[in-house]
């Protein structure tokens, strides 16, 4: 149903998730089923309990949808139904950032120690010369993983975003402020305190007056217990592959400005019309059009810091676009596209702009998991690149990723044959001169390659170790468990079964 909600508010295809298309545009209302009949096919690929789905052209919500069950045997999501956003969330901080730009409170060059006298990091000279501007782009050399230890933190004090930047006061930047992108939600936590020392006003209260009222936003919320009163999504987990509900999964208070915003697919529908139309819907001027524009200006390419090593192999050679104030920026086909995805343990979200057709679209999911990161990204530019008149891509790699989650269960699979199989070479006698092979063969096959194996296996252990831990028990729960379980078990294992082996193959004279 098409609405024109503000005004009843008070390159070369580059991108690894799309293909160009020569196919000649479809009518709006097949473009939609399209949309739709493409949304259906990713949740059974996927396994996603619920989304919610709105798509805007101009200053109008033309298309709403709900998908799949809000919660478990429940109802299926309205267009007002509350998802928690996820890093979608920046938007909104930068946005705030950028009003008090434009009324005179914030400076985007200024040293951010103006606005936080008390911020500090390891080395003096980084501390002075991080600017606003450094945060909201995400080249201030914060790392990526301090941003993830905030987002396990689940303190829910008033204080707790001010706690946990002045923690930072010992950290060793890894490179010069401003040399390089990597991606932290720390960047955005105090981009949320700036905008708290320069207006007044607390963060919730400040987006609450400032852009959610003046949108009319009616269904988004900074308190998760006002949201469950209306109707909250109930968000699930990913185990090996299969979403698990987990209604209160723990929340880190302090990451606020950097991800925890929660909405509906019709509020952020009213959102995406500003961000199209120059800062403005209906009579709400929310910042001006210059202003819009530096936000979704492309200003650092996204490379690959602070990935880990994996995440920089499956992202080898593909271009990850750029980013600006809040938005990343990239191309689909030879149309401009301007967007965000937002991850959580439990929920996540995908919303772009294409500026040039003046249109946008939004997507919700009441599931999650650290891997599902690039996987909801592709789902989300699929989606995106149907809405611009482009055909879907669907990278190897993407492809994978589900799979490689259920693989996790090989773990003790291995694990359980492997110890059947190691109690069954010593409680049997020893086998016919023929039949034994050599004392290097049986040192291979009974010995070595499982004794590595299970060695490798017990490496697992290594970041249930370090600061990383809370953040993987959140949002790599499957994998916690294997490497806590799986990694004590081999390590345990793999000296008791090497005295076992070694005992009976002497026994058997095929060692010495």
């Amino acid at each position: 149903m098409t609405r024109d909600t503000c005004a009843t508010a008070p390159a070369a295809a580059r991108n690894p998730f799309v293909k160009p298309t020569s196919s000649q545009p479809t009518s709006t209302s097949a473009r939609f089923d399209a949309i739709d009949a493409y949304v259906e096919q990713q949740m059974g690929r996927l396994r996603l309990p619920g989304v919610s789905l709105a798509i805007v052209e101009g200053d109008q919500i033309v298309h709403t949808r709900g998908f799949g069950q809000a919660r478990p045997g429940g109802e299926t999501p309205t267009p007002q139904t509350p998802f928690f956003i996820g890093s979608l969330t920046k938007s909104f901080t930068a946005l705030a950032v950028m009003q008090l730009v434009e009324a005179g409170q914030i400076d985007l060059d200024t040293p951010i120690q103006r606005y936080l006298p008390w911020f500090r990091v390891a080395d003096p000279q980084a501390s002075a010369q991080m600017t606003v501007r450094h945060l909201l782009n995400h080249t201030s050399s914060l790392p990526t993983s301090v941003g993830e230890l905030v987002l396990a933190d689940s303190d829910d004090s008033p204080g707790a975003a001010e706690r946990q930047a002045r923690s930072l006061s010992s950290l060793a930047l890894a490179r010069p402020v401003g040399s390089a992108f990597e991606y932290s939600n720390s960047n955005y936590q105090l981009l949320g305190l700036i905008v708290e020392a320069a207006s007044g006003e607390s963060y919730a209260d400040y987006v609450q007056r400032h852009i959610f009222d003046p949108l009319g936003m009616t269904h988004t919320y900074t308190s998760p217990a006002l949201a469950k009163q209306n109707g909250l999504a109930v968000g699930h987990q990913f185990w090996f592959g299969l979403p698990v509900a987990a209604p209160d999964v723990p929340l880190p208070h302090g990451a606020l400005a950097a991800g925890l915003l929660i909405s509906t697919a019709e509020d952020l529908a009213r959102y995406l019309i500003a961000q199209l139309n120059g800062g403005r819907c209906g009579d709400a001027q929310l910042l001006s059009a210059e202003g819009i524009a530096e936000m979704h200006r492309a200003a650092v390419a996204c490379g690959t810091g602070g990935r880990s090593p994996f995440e920089r192999l499956l992202v080898k050679g593909i271009d990850l676009g750029q980013y600006g104030m809040g938005w990343s920026v990239d191309h689909i086909g030879h149309t401009q596209v301007v967007w965000h995805n937002g991850t959580l343990p439990d929920f996540g979200g995908y919303f772009a702009l294409l500026p040039e057709q003046k249109k946008g679209i939004v997507l919700l999911y009441n599931a999650n998991t650290h891997w599902y990161m690039p996987v909801l990204t592709e789902f989300g530019t699929g989606a995106t690149a149907l809405l611009a008149g482009e055909e879907p891509g669907s990278p190897a790699f993407t492809r994978m990723l589900p799979w490689m989650l259920r693989a996790q269960l090989l773990i003790p699979a291995f694990q359980i044959a492997d110890v059947a199989a190691t109690l069954r070479l010593s409680s049997r006698r020893g086998a016919g001169p023929q039949r034994r092979p050599s004392t290097g063969k049986a040192w291979r096959l009974h010995f070595v390659f499982p004794f590595i194996l299970n060695l490798l296996i017990a490496l697992t252990l290594k970041p249930l170790l370090s600061k990383r831990r809370g953040y993987l028990k959140l949002y790599m729960p499957d994998f916690s468990m294997i490497a806590a379980v799986g990694g004590v078990f081999s390590l345990v294992w793999s000296f008791v079964r090497a005295v076992l082996v070694i005992s009976a193959l002497r026994n058997r004279g095929r060692l010495p």
